[in-house]
């Protein structure tokens, strides 16, 4: 019996449910998100549907005052702080772990993830407890140093994503060839995994420019972020600028998020 290569009537009519459905979910997953950016553009001083007029008024505000300026700034520099730092010590740490002789890795894989499990505030309680006892509360080194434990699980597991598929018998071939392993590194092995690494980085940036918990116990008041900023709006005064806000970290956090995954994309597809 030959089967038809056109899908049934019943066929057509599932596949239009599913995709019906799978819009649905879409939609309640994304209209939370999507609210403050017409509220954003309110010409009006409160939150309210209709708006009352198209305006930028609030992106003025966000950019041009100096409080948000300051928090921006605060954002940006514990952001590229925590994307090097982690960076760093997640791509070496991946590289370790990618070697089947490294002792106990399977011990400390789940031990170097476990702060993508544990809740935000544990950790930022057990931080600054810490931190407060060696000097380094109320600094940017602490909060930097904070934010680079939670961002750097995210950095080692695309890394090692990348190394599934390297060829460790280069960096052999290298060393026979009279490279020091630290040429070898930059000349074979960087190269090929640097897709993972760059997309690592750019989680690693987000985790850090969007955390607040953290901030709240470790920073003083001249060290502010931006989420921390908005919060403290949320508290003491309803402003449209915190949409203004959440919109510009919304677009920050898409677009490093899209690069991360085309990075991803391109070393999936890299010959091995």
């Amino acid at each position: 019996m030959m089967l038809s290569p056109y899908p049934t009537t019943g066929e057509r009519i599932r596949i239009g449910l599913l995709w019906l459905w799978c819009g649905l979910v879409i939609l309640f997953l994304l209209v939370p998100i999507l609210i403050p950016v017409p509220l954003s553009f309110n010409s009006g001083s409160f939150f309210i549907f209709p708006l009352e007029g198209i305006s930028t008024r609030w992106y003025e505000v966000v950019l041009g005052t100096q409080r948000w300026q300051s928090a921006i700034g605060n954002s940006l520099l514990v952001a590229f702080g925590t994307t090097l730092i982690a960076t760093i010590l997640g791509t070496m740490t991946a590289i370790a772990l990618a070697d089947e002789k490294f002792p106990g890795r399977r011990i400390v894989m789940p031990l170097l993830l476990s702060p993508l499990i544990v809740p935000v505030v544990i950790t930022a309680v057990g931080s600054y407890l810490f931190y407060a006892r060696v000097g380094l509360a109320s600094t940017y080194a602490g909060i930097i140093l904070a934010h680079t434990a939670l961002a750097s699980p995210f950095v080692v597991v695309t890394v090692a994503a990348s190394l599934t598929g390297f060829d460790r018998n280069l960096m052999r071939a290298a060393a026979i060839s009279g490279a020091k392993p630290v040429r070898s590194f930059f000349k074979v092995m960087l190269p090929l995994i640097l897709p993972g690494v760059l997309s690592g980085a750019a989680f690693a940036f987000v985790t850090s420019f969007d955390e607040v918990v953290v901030v709240q116990f470790l920073a003083s008041a001249n060290q502010r972020t931006m989420p921390l900023e908005m919060f403290i709006g949320l508290r003491e005064k309803l402003s449209p600028a915190i949409t203004a806000a959440a919109t510009l970290m919304m677009g920050l956090s898409i677009v490093l998020l899209v690069v991360a995954n085309i990075l991803a994309r391109r070393g999936q597809k890299r010959p091995g």
